[in-house]
């Protein structure tokens, strides 16, 4: 930060709000800043999404930052109920951030500070926001797809890029051409159907995999359908799904900017496994994405073969925790260090054990809104 700006900070305002407290000219400066900066064209810094995730969740906040009486920043997080917050819509945040003005770079450490929030912890706040790189232990990416030039532009990149995978895609999707029946896809399947077939067909993944069912926290199924309910040009619910030979085969749930869809909750029928359909689903989205006016989609970040595969390029993403010199802070701190300690110790596949553990109770929690 510039001295310039380290001066400007005592005359910062910070207050805390709900999202649906925010003032009308507040609410317009987010929508502006959101607007003038391309990194924030995510539909996690919509307003829209942190107005969902309020409908969803009693602990949805906004750390208003002003000057002079004007608003010059937003970081929307959950307050939790013991100290740890956490982005919009905890764990299932794929991207998070601050929403500044233009040119105007705040610590985002100073605002939680200034609202008295001990703990922010953050898994994949922008790595260009310099405030979060100070608290961060782990880098990423988001994948995204870009299609601001159309889908052949896109589909000509990865053929060259990743020739294997875009012919077998090819294959598949001849396969269901030919089918008896053949397929079709539902760019907006507005039936509840879909969306109740997308979370039996993800609650018994994760029974199969023996992963936290994420869809049997009530908060959780409220979100989405707060989201699916948005449907204007600054911020849509999104829910496509591809149907073969009549049956439905998979579903996505996600949701879009006027320049960006977030590719969120895809799932699909495991009957259907050897036509790859969430693969296919995706791409007939990327097919019909130009056409609604966005650049992209974003996959989030993961090392799956497919983000790899059909991803054009990364957004930078940090993960860590940002905070004062607080009992949570320093409790958090104490444990991940006798984690990482562990896990440097010649013990084998037990030095993982603290680390997993630690890992797992933070997981849970963010779930419950711990």
């Amino acid at each position: 930060m510039r001295h310039s700006e380290l001066k400007q900070m005592p005359a910062i305002d910070v207050s805390v709000k709900r999202p649906s407290e925010l003032s009308a000219s507040e609410q317009d400066a987010w929508r502006i800043f959101v607007q003038a900066d391309p990194a924030l064209c995510s539909p996690y810094f919509a307003l829209e999404f942190a107005q969902c995730c309020e409908e969803a969740r009693s602990d949805t906040r906004v750390l208003v930052a002003s000057r002079r009486g004007q608003p010059i920043a937003f970081l929307p997080l959950q307050t939790g109920r013991v100290g740890f917050a956490r982005p919009l819509a905890g764990p299932l945040s794929d991207v998070h951030g601050v929403i500044a003005e233009p040119g105007f770079h705040i610590d985002p450490k100073d605002v939680l500070g200034r609202a008295n929030i001990p703990v922010f912890q953050f898994h994949g706040a922008l790595a260009s926001q310099a405030g979060f790189r100070s608290g961060a232990r782990d880098v990423e990416g988001s994948w995204v797809l870009d299609l601001s030039q159309g889908y052949a532009s896109w589909e000509a990149s990865r053929q060259q890029l990743a020739p294997k995978a875009m012919r077998n895609l090819r294959a598949r999707r001849r396969r269901l051409e030919e089918l008896e029946g053949g397929f079709s896809f539902v760019i907006a399947d507005a039936g509840e159907t879909a969306l109740q077939t997308l979370l039996r067909w993800k609650s018994e993944q994760y029974r199969r995999t023996g992963v936290f069912d994420a869809f049997s926290v009530p908060w959780i199924r409220n979100l989405l359908e707060a989201v699916l309910r948005r449907q204007s040009d600054l911020f849509t619910g999104v829910c496509s799904s591809l149907y073969i030979n009549g049956e439905i085969a998979a579903v996505h749930v996600g949701m879009a900017t006027e320049k960006l869809c977030h590719y969120w909750f895809p799932a699909y029928d495991p009957d259907f496994a050897h036509f790859s359909p969430g693969l296919l689903l995706l791409l007939e989205s990327a097919r019909y994405t130009p056409a609604l006016g966005h650049d992209g989609i974003e996959l989030g970040p993961g090392g799956y073969g497919f983000k790899k595969d059909l991803g054009s390029y990364q957004v930078g993403l940090v993960a860590g925790s940002l905070g004062t010199q607080s009992i949570q802070n320093l409790s958090q701190r104490v444990l991940r260090q006798m984690a990482g300690q562990m896990r440097r110790a010649p013990l084998g596949a037990l030095s993982r054990w603290p680390q997993k553990a630690l890992n797992k109770v933070d997981r849970l929690s963010a779930f419950y809104a711990v």
